[in-house]
């Protein structure tokens, strides 16, 4: 993996499919930031709308770049960590944020995500918290450690609330870029390679993200119980034993397991 060398403080990578609505909104919550030290590189998952006609008018301000990639998958999350390892390749920042296209941050999120950095220097990830924007109404979602338990399926915030160090960034793609598990998506891998690895969550009490959950989105699909709700949770069992093989840990048998297994052998 080559990897730029390391010129400025941080890097915001924005991946966009079809976001045209949301662009604006995302584009400016980065280029208004407090802090002037940053890159930010927009990557492209070949988007039919309007996206990239509306992203071309901030050219002068950012990096743009589409997801080239001929291994496309049926399934936007396998397509998403594709885009994110290409705008990575491209980064030069020493801390790595990421953010989806209809997302957005609060004026002193890289601010206040570097500061943690600075005063916490053992961190290499760090999950800010987030707050849904459904329609008219917010609500400001939870993150409890305690609860961060692999044997049931994960609760943590999205992809837009995680910065990763850039050293720490090359490892984790060493594990994460895999096909295998194409429903799996770059959040849940993320924090199941924190947690087997490190034994902890480093959370920022605070709430500097704007996470919007789209009733068309990839996600929508996944309504819980559902046959495919089932198969990505069997997926997801199936990535944290392969991340505990390589990370040379005991695999937990559970409960949660053991029925997931079953009933996605009768689906």
């Amino acid at each position: 993996m080559k990897i730029q060398k390391n010129k400025i403080l941080s890097t915001v990578i924005i991946v966009n499919y079809n976001n045209e609505k949301y662009l604006k909104k995302c584009l400016n919550s980065v280029l208004e930031q407090t802090n002037a030290n940053n890159e930010i590189i927009f990557v492209d998952d070949k988007s039919t709308d309007n996206s990239l006609k509306i992203v071309k008018k901030y050219k002068n301000k950012i990096t743009i770049l589409k997801n080239l990639s001929k291994n496309k998958s049926k399934h936007g999350s396998y397509n998403q960590i594709n885009s994110y390892y290409r705008g990575f390749l491209k980064s030069k920042g020493k801390y790595i944020f990421f953010l989806d296209s209809d997302d957005y941050f609060k004026k002193n999120k890289l601010k206040e995500v570097i500061n943690y950095f600075e005063k916490n220097l053992d961190a290499n990830v760090v999950f800010d918290l987030a707050i849904l924007k459904n329609k008219n109404k917010s609500t400001k979602l939870k993150f409890r450690q305690k609860r961060f338990i692999l044997s049931s399926w994960p609760r943590f915030t999205s992809q837009s609330c995680i910065t990763v160090k850039r050293s720490f960034m090359v490892e984790i793609f060493k594990f994460l870029k895999l096909r295998k598990f194409e429903l799996i998506w770059f959040d849940f891998r993320i924090a199941c390679f924190c947690y087997l690895k490190e034994k902890k969550i480093n959370i920022l009490p605070l709430y500097l993200t704007y996470y919007r959950q789209l009733e068309n989105s990839a996600s929508s699909k996944f309504n819980t119980f559902s046959s495919n709700w089932w198969i990505r949770r069997n997926q997801a069992h199936d990535f944290v034993t392969y991340l505990s093989k390589k990370l040379k840990l005991k695999d937990k048998f559970t409960i949660d397991k053991f029925f997931t297994k079953l009933i996605t052998f009768f689906k």
